[in-house]
Formats: C-alpha cells, sequence, structure tokens
C-alpha cells in the first residue's frame, strides 16, 4: 500500500448491461441476465490527484463549476455536499411500504409532481460550495508596494469579489475543521463517537465517491421527465438531454447526491462512466490515470427479475445478502445457456469469468456496497481499510484472535464501517477485514520466513488456491487483470441511417444541444466575470 489511511479497494460497475449474480440459480425459468461492468479501488495517493482531472474534463464550464462528478472525501467527516449520508435531511433513495413495496423516499408520484416548484428536499448552493477563483492578474499588472500584491477569491457565479470562503469540497481533507463539525457525519449512528473525538488519529480513511450507476436508481424513479434510463448494454446510467427539463427531482432522489445542475443550460448532469471509452474496451479516464493502481473494472452478470425483490427486504441489514443473491455465477453452465439465449456476447461472457469485481465481492467478499440501506443496490462496491487494525496490532493494543489480529476489539472502526457498507451489520466488515489480514499473514510467512501456515486460512475459510488468487489481484495485478472491459459489439445496434435529417425544426424538444431557446426558469443566462487587476 502507499497510502496506509485509505480505502483498500473500491469496485465499481459500468452499468446495467452485462451484471453477473453470485448466488444460486434455482429460478432459470425467470432468469434474464444482464451485463455490466464493475471498477475496484485499492490505495489512493492523494485526494487531489484523480478528483481535479475528473473535473477539468468534464466540468470545466460555465453551470457546473460547483459539480465534482468524481470527488474524494475524508471519512469521518460529514462529506460533499454537506451531510449528504443524512437522509431524514435529504429524502434520498428508497423507503418500504408496510405492505412491503418500495417507493421513493421523497414520495410517489402526485408528491413529485406536487412539489415541482417548491422542492423542500433539494440542497441549496450553501450545501455545496460557492466555486471561485483568484484575481490572478492582479499578481502580474500591480504596481510596485511595499506588500507582496494578494490575489484575493472571486466569486465565479456572481463574479463579485469573495471577502472569505466558507466551504469547499475538500475542506475536510485529512481531518480538517474541527471534531464538532464532523461529528456530525451519519456514519456515528450507535458508535462511541465521544471516544473518539477523544483519540482523532485512531482512524482515518479516502473515501472515492462518484456515481454508483445503481441496479434500482432512485434518480430514474423520481424524475418526472423520464430523461433518465439505465443502458441495458452495459447498465451505465445517463441523462438525456432533450429530454431533461431541469425539475432537479432527481437530485433530490439520488441518496449519493451524484447529480447535479447545470443552471446554465438548465439541465441535470452526472458521472457517464465514460462510457464511449467503455464502448470501446477501455477502462475509464479516473481508473486510467489513478497513480495508485486502486480502481478495478469488471463485468458482472445479474438477473433483473430479482432485483425488486432484493430491494424490498424487510430489514436493512439484509439488503446486503440480498444485493449478492441478484448476481449470478459465470461459470454455471446453466447461466451461460441462458446468456447466450438472452443474445449476451460471448466476449461478456468470457470477461464475466476474469471480472476482479465478481472475484472481491462475490468470491472472497472483501468488497461491500456503500450505504446499501438506501435500497437503490449501488454498484461501486469498496474494500474496507486495514489500516485501524494494522496500526493497532503493531502498537501492540490488540490480542490475536487465533493466527490474527482480534478485529472485534477495535469497536469503533468496526461499527463505523458497517454504518458506512453493510447498514449496520458488523459480520461481513469483520470476515472482510479478517480474510485480508489472513492473507497478509499467510504471504509474509510464505515469503520471509519460507513456509505456509494453513492454520491462518482454516481460520478465515479460505483455501490456498483462493489466497494466491486474491495475492495476485489484489497486490500484483497487471493492466489485463484490473481492468477487464470488453467492447461494444455494434453488428447489435440498430440502423439509423432512416433517422438521419429527419429532426426538422427544434425547440429544444428534438436535436438540440442540451440547452433549450425556451425554459419556464428563463433565456440562456449570458455574462462576464470581470476579473480586473485593482491597484
Amino acid at each position: 500500500m502507499v497510502n496506509k489511511k485509505t480505502f483498500e479497494r473500491v469496485l465499481m460497475p459500468l452499468g446495467a448491461g452485462l451484471v453477473a449474480s453470485l448466488s444460486g440459480c434455482s429460478n432459470l425459468e425467470v432468469l434474464d441476465p444482464k451485463g455490466s461492468v464493475g471498477l475496484a479501488e485499492k490505495s489512493l495517493i492523494s485526494t487531489a490527484t484523480m478528483a481535479m482531472l475528473i473535473v477539468v474534463v468534464p466540468v470545466s464550464r460555465e453551470g457546473v463549476e460547483y459539480a465534482w462528478f468524481n470527488n474524494v472525501e475524508t471519512k469521518p467527516g460529514i462529506g460533499y455536499p454537506k451531510q449528504w449520508e443524512n437522509q431524514e435531511k435529504w429524502n434520498g433513495g428508497w423507503k418500504r411500504n408496510a405492505d412491503g413495496s418500495i417507493e421513493p423516499r421523497q414520495g410517489g408520484r402526485l408528491k413529485v409532481l406536487s412539489r415541482l416548484f417548491a422542492n423542500p428536499n433539494l440542497p441549496r448552493i450553501d450545501d455545496y460550495y460557492e466555486p471561485f477563483t483568484f484575481d490572478y492578474e492582479h499578481l502580474q499588472a500591480a504596481p510596485e508596494m511595499k506588500a507582496p500584491p494578494v490575489a484575493r477569491p472571486r466569486s465565479l457565479i456572481t463574479g463579485k469579489r469573495m471577502e472569505k470562503i466558507e466551504w469547499g469540497p475538500n475542506w475536510e481533507e485529512i481531518l480538517g475543521g474541527e471534531f464538532e463539525k464532523r461529528s456530525k457525519d451519519k456514519n456515528f449512528d450507535d458508535a462511541q463517537k465521544d471516544i473518539y473525538g477523544q483519540f482523532e488519529n485512531t482512524f482515518m480513511m479516502y473515501l472515492p465517491r462518484l456515481c454508483e450507476h445503481c441496479l434500482n436508481p432512485a434518480c430514474v424513479a423520481s424524475c418526472p421527465s423520464g430523461s433518465i434510463y439505465k443502458r441495458e448494454e452495459d447498465g451505465i446510467v445517463l441523462i438525456d438531454q432533450d429530454k431533461c427539463r431541469g425539475w432537479r427531482m432527481c437530485v433530490s432522489g439520488c441518496p449519493y447526491k451524484k447529480i447535479y445542475y447545470n443552471w446554465q443550460s438548465g439541465k441535470a448532469e452526472k458521472c457517464i462512466f465514460c462510457y464511449p471509452r467503455i464502448e470501446s474496451g477501455q477502462p475509464t479516464v479516473c481508473s486510467e490515470t489513478c497513480v495508485g493502481r486502486i480502481r478495478y473494472l469488471g463485468v458482472l452478470l445479474y438477473d433483473a427479475d430479482r432485483i425488486e425483490t432484493a430491494a424490498s427486504v424487510e430489514r436493512e441489514t439484509d439488503l446486503y445478502q440480498a444485493q449478492l443473491d441478484v448476481f449470478l455465477d459465470p461459470n454455471d453452465p446453466k447461466v451461460i445457456a441462458q446468456a447466450r439465449a438472452d443474445g449476451i456476447p460471448e466476449a461478456w461472457l468470457e470477461a464475466a469469468k476474469t471480472s476482479p469485481v465478481y472475484k472481491m465481492a462475490m468470491d472472497w467478499k472483501v468488497a461491500l456496497p456503500l450505504h446499501p440501506e438506501y435500497r437503490t443496490l449501488p454498484m461501486v462496491w469498496y474494500v474496507p481499510p486495514l489500516s485501524p487494525i494494522t496500526t493497532a496490532a503493531s502498537e501492540g493494543h490488540m490480542s490475536l484472535n487465533g493466527e490474527i489480529p482480534d478485529v472485534t476489539q477495535l469497536r469503533i472502526p468496526v461499527k463505523y464501517l458497517a454504518n458506512l457498507l453493510t447498514a449496520g451489520d458488523e459480520a461481513p466488515v469483520i470476515r472482510a477485514l479478517e480474510r485480508m489480514l489472513a492473507m497478509r499473514a499467510y504471504q509474509r510467512e510464505k515469503h520471509i520466513d519460507g513456509r505456509e501456515n494453513p492454520a491462518v486460512l482454516e481460520q478465515v475459510g479460505l483455501s490456498r488456491n483462493e489466497v494466491e488468487d486474491m495475492y495476485r489481484v489484489m497486490a500484483l495485478a497487471s493492466y489485463e487483470d484490473r481492468f477487464v472491459v470488453p467492447g461494444t459489439h455494434r453488428e447489435y445496434a440498430e440502423n439509423l441511417y432512416d433517422l438521419k435529417g429527419g429532426c426538422g425544426f427544434s425547440f429544444g424538444n428534438g436535436c438540440s444541444d442540451g440547452a433549450s431557446a425556451t425554459s419556464l426558469f428563463g433565456g440562456k443566462k449570458k455574462r462576464t466575470i470581470p476579473i480586473k487587476a485593482e491597484v
């Protein structure tokens, strides 16, 4: 690991096309495999390396200066936007009704329509931050003076000079700011917050965040215009810029707050998971450029008929296992036969068999979904960090449980991670941590002491072959092992020749560039930001 205080891995899929289910295939008569690509993250070197790239690439435009499609948060902390995990405040995701059905937490169709012009669940710009630049020209044009010139901040929204910068997307980086504010982190529920506050250096981690490209996306159900859709071929969730009317209900519906409103175009925007690259078999930009090599991409197969059942389970702590039951085993002959019958390309089936996401999430169960209690079935999976356990063990603060440190003694990190990744269920978190500790202990004895210790593997339920595969994928993986992305088969696409030139007159409802000429919120905004040198 390059940095101890970081998430070891994160898994993310490319969409809803080829997602495979790991649980049993007893109900093959209703089996409807879809395909999706997943991504995993390993260890972060800096919170800014990838985040800055993703900002520069898609959102260096007027109207989305505050949008961070791919940011890295320091945990514990309230995140970006402020307290995005507090659904008692934002009402994002889904809720389960008494009859067992689910509906968006912000309300059904009538409630959403009644709030089109007065949405109480919409974050304000102050919940994000006021984007700013600096008077850099003043540094060059300032006359001779006794004190050195200063580039003061200027708002990118109003164009006016700002007296003070109040907040930012990385305000809490490396535990920045006072603990009183960071203690509002929702993941501290049922955890010993006061004890952690006395020993803030107990643990810290980086949480990379982007659109989850969920199997059961609440943003899709919340959009009155029907402009958000999940692609069948790869599972990526996208927004049709022609259909979008800027109602912003998707912003409220998304519990991860990864949809942003472009005030310039009047449209909603989000991470597109670099779908043009995915179609050509290339990894996403954030994965390609990550200097820590923390991200993995792979194909998962899933049964679409199981999604509603999985998202509707009664107990929130059962949602993690319910989502695992949606995925299909790509090595099962029955699954392969049904996938071929449903038109899944052979390249995707082969990619599913070697998917690193499937191995981490299903085979080894060391990768966990982010906040499954939102019932969206997120497809970005995270491998929890070992740094709190290894640090405490090296300092002699933990006893051994057999051959490995007793993870259960660190109640604060374990409960915090459980609230973050498994809806409060500590057992999957403990299992993931113990398996990674066992892998480290086994490989250390093998390579340093020259002997194998099968007892440590038996303690966590791993075989020699499994731990060797874990070591190869999680520590020695090559480019091809990390990114298993099959290209799109364009021969299966529809022939659009008949639609060529058939758009006709368009007023934002047809083949537009996404910016409607007419809008309920007024015409297109035109302004310049005056940045002049002041003497």
